[in-house]
């Protein structure tokens, strides 16, 4: 007995150090934002209850959340986080198939995108996009004749909200690429010939009956970060527009919108209500990875 609660209290002394940041930088801050979703709080008075009226504000009058933030966070997470994660997949699949040095090469130039800070890219592609004629989209296309005059690419709501994903579809193979090419390496050449031995006939099947179900871990860590990752980007659009909001909104994202009635206008009882909203969206979309990808 003496032995058995002295090994169960020496995991608990291992997992302390890991359960004590988790509560203080998880936790707590998920809980104090849960209760400041139902007072209204400017940071300088003290936080006042209204109950559930920050939730009815967000549903009943902010047209610029259901009409521009929410279409834009949909199209934009369906467009890079699913694109983005089958990209992530068909590309390590392929350098899966290289020889060691070149599979080393391609797995550094896909994923060093991703290691650049998403200011630092906005700067690269706001010279690329330049509005003037020394933006080198422009410049060309004016040298081609196909436009006669400078297009202000970067406010333009017509065109922000592309570009954006274009960018962010760019620097999407991170650490989720390399789960999946090193879950791809890692699958076990028998299992391949006992497929075709079972009647497999091509690549395709190969990759739907073995690759993907050998690799269903790294799939849905994947899955996940994708999901996370989609629905917390902010930085872009406003570094790529150079305000927040962004031009009529065509760029505005929910963590925008957060940052914007948190820091901006500073009400934080209904920037923490949207905080909410914003978790219980990942929560919903990563428990649908996980039926997908989890073990069962």
């Amino acid at each position: 007995m003496k032995n058995n609660t002295k090994r169960r209290s020496n995991h608990w002394l291992l997992l302390s150090p890991y359960l004590t940041l988790f509560t203080i930088f998880i936790v707590l801050p998920v809980i104090i934002a849960i209760f400041l979703s139902f007072t209204y709080f400017n940071a300088i008075e003290k936080p006042r209850w209204i109950g559930i009226q920050n939730y009815i504000t967000l549903i009943t009058r902010d047209d610029i959340f259901m009409q521009k933030v929410l279409p834009n966070t949909i199209k934009y997470a369906l467009i890079v986080g699913v694109g983005g994660y089958i990209l992530s997949f068909i590309l390590a699949w392929l350098v899966a198939q290289l020889t060691k040095v070149p599979r080393t090469i391609f797995a550094l130039i896909l994923y060093s995108p991703s290691l650049t800070a998403g200011v630092t890219m906005a700067v690269v592609w706001r010279v690329l996009f330049n509005g003037d004629q020394q933006g080198y989209l422009n410049a060309l296309l004016l040298n081609l004749g196909i436009i006669d005059k400078p297009i202000q690419w970067l406010q333009s709501p017509q065109h922000l909200m592309d570009i954006m994903i274009l960018v962010s579809l760019w620097s999407s193979m991170g650490v989720g690429f390399l789960a999946m090419l090193a879950g791809i390496l890692n699958i076990d050449e028998q299992l391949y010939e006992a497929a075709y031995i079972d009647g497999i006939k091509n690549r395709l099947q190969e990759i739907i009956y073995v690759t993907i179900p050998a690799m269903k871990p790294q799939m849905l860590f994947g899955a996940v970060m994708s999901i996370v990752n989609t629905f917390t980007s902010a930085g872009i659009g406003v570094a790529l527009s150079g305000s927040n909001p962004t031009p009529q909104y065509a760029g505005q994202l929910i963590v925008n919108h957060i940052e914007d009635y948190g820091f901006l206008r500073y009400e934080m009882g209904y920037a923490a209500a949207l905080s909410v909203v914003l978790l219980l969206i990942i929560w919903f979309f990563s428990r649908i990875a996980w039926r997908l990808f989890g073990e069962r």
